[in-house]
């Protein structure tokens, strides 16, 4: 199915808005603190919308989709540890790290963990950070671009995918900085929410018969909230909840507040739209998908129940061929439009971390006086950018890999950063054993589980035993210093 150029048009004005942005915040930026944190002025409504649509920007379109596709309203449990998760670092970590990142002008995550331990511990978290974010941003311009070529493949092609988005997501990020893309998320939460919740939601549900539609197909299970293991939840909480915690993309967004009471204030709003709001959205979609996949509407797709044995469909795809089937001229255009900015919204989040740790966490530490130049940090996230772009094209096995990092990342800095917020003088040595014991415990367990067909007990997670032996570790490590 190919695009009519009215959505394409659309499609166009959209990625000109962003550059827009971005080309309108380089104008404003004159030091690295304006470049990093959006020079600490930044409002609770803006940070907040950046927060969730970082968090679950990605995520939205493809996970929760095909959680509502396979379980039911049951799937938008996830999102209730995104809020649990959010709502714990408002009352633990921001009122801890606030007032120390306003005194001593922090631009980065390892910067404040530098504050408790060491410049050695921080650096160290300034490797791990760097290499998960690479890997990150890598992942999110790969996974929009075979979203987006899936959903339309006669349109437009998987590199050019690749390349529409990571060009665009590269430029105004390199470009405008924090505040660009913190203010393009906002457009880009716009767009989300104007695509998929209110066009996709209320078309979908009359596509599909309305409620009739509903209790027809779907088994009663996929209608009750207890329609998920003790395991998933498990798993959801020990894989969400500690991103709130290390991620470097949402400590610049606790820098850029105004004062910690903005911060804070963001930090609610969003967790309120990750859960009920994001959450039910997502999952009411890929359930509506459901519905229409076992009504036949997608069998021109080659999908349909009489060939599921021969040929599945996936259920992270049923939501992208509900909206390719049942949309018309002009609303297409705005809804590959939301794929896109859905994906960047995280990319280019992860570009700036990425960036922020090389620049003030590995250069900075080794050439102090290369650490406040603005141009240099423009360069650099541009050198990341275009080295993301070139892994999503050509090194797909590499993405994996370095998406095994962003794992060891989580699993490796969670116990140390819980120390540092509730222990009085953590030890250092006890802090660089748990990065390297708990994040290497989740490495060898993900490639066991690929390359060996390792099956954990109780389809447990591999980050909690990383992070159950970070905790041994620390504990054993610091209580032996005394």
């Amino acid at each position: 199915m190919g695009l009519h150029w009215i959505d394409i048009s659309i499609f166009v004005i959209y990625f000109i808005a962003l550059l827009a942005i971005g080309f309108y915040f380089y104008r404003t930026n004159k030091s690295d603190e304006d470049y990093y944190v959006g020079g600490r002025g930044l409002s609770a409504g803006h940070i907040g919308l950046s927060v969730v649509a970082t968090d679950v920007g990605g995520g939205f379109s493809i996970g929760l989709g095909g959680l509502g596709f396979s379980i039911g309203i049951a799937g938008s449990w996830m999102l209730f540890t995104g809020l649990l998760g959010a709502w714990l670092s408002a009352v633990y970590l921001i009122p801890k790290v606030y007032p120390i990142a306003k005194k001593k002008k922090l631009l980065s995550f390892p910067q404040a963990v530098e504050h408790y331990y060491t410049k050695d511990v921080a650096l160290a978290a300034g490797i791990i950070s760097l290499i998960g974010y690479v890997g990150f941003s890598s992942s999110q311009i790969l996974a929009g671009a075979k979203l987006a070529s899936a959903t339309f493949p006669t349109a437009i092609t998987l590199e050019q995918a690749v390349w529409a988005m990571g060009v665009v997501a590269v430029l105004y990020t390199v470009f405008g900085g924090i505040k660009a893309v913190i203010y393009t998320d906002t457009v880009q939460w716009i767009i989300l929410l104007t695509g998929l919740v209110g066009i996709g939601l209320p078309m979908g549900y009359f596509f599909i018969g309305g409620i009739d539609g509903i209790n027809e197909h779907l088994p009663a299970q996929m209608l009750s909230f207890g329609n998920i293991t003790v395991s998933q939840v498990i798993n959801w909480l020990i894989t969400i909840v500690p991103i709130w915690f290390v991620g470097m993309t949402l400590y610049q967004r606790i820098y850029a507040a105004k004062d910690e009471k903005t911060a804070i204030r963001a930090w609610h709003i969003a967790g309120v739209f990750e859960y009920p709001f994001m959450a039910f959205m997502g999952v009411l979609l890929g359930m509506f998908a459901k519905v229409a996949y076992l009504q036949g509407a997608f069998a021109d797709a080659g999908f349909s129940v009489a060939t599921a044995a021969t040929n599945p469909l996936d259920a992270e795809m049923g939501l992208p061929l509900l909206l390719r089937t049942m949309l018309p001229v002009g609303l297409m255009g705005l809804m590959l439009s939301a794929y896109f900015s859905a994906i960047m919204s995280t990319a280019d989040s992860c570009l700036m971390a990425a960036s922020g740790n090389l620049m003030t966490d590995i250069i900075g530490r080794f050439k102090k006086k290369m650490a406040s130049n603005l141009v240099l940090s423009q360069l650099l996230t541009f050198v990341i950018g275009a080295f993301a772009i070139v892994l999503a094209l050509h090194m797909q096995n590499v993405l994996e890999l370095m998406l095994y990092s962003y794992a060891f990342m989580v699993s490796g800095l969670f116990v140390p950063v819980l120390a540092m917020l509730f222990i009085k003088s953590p030890s250092p040595k006890a802090a660089l054993v748990a990065m390297i014991g708990g994040g290497t415990t989740t490495l060898i367990l993900i490639l066991m589980q690929k390359l060996d067909g390792l099956k954990l007990p109780y389809e447990l997670d591999a980050n909690l035993f990383g992070i159950s032996v970070s905790i041994m570790l620390f504990a054993v490590v610091h209580v032996s210093k005394k």
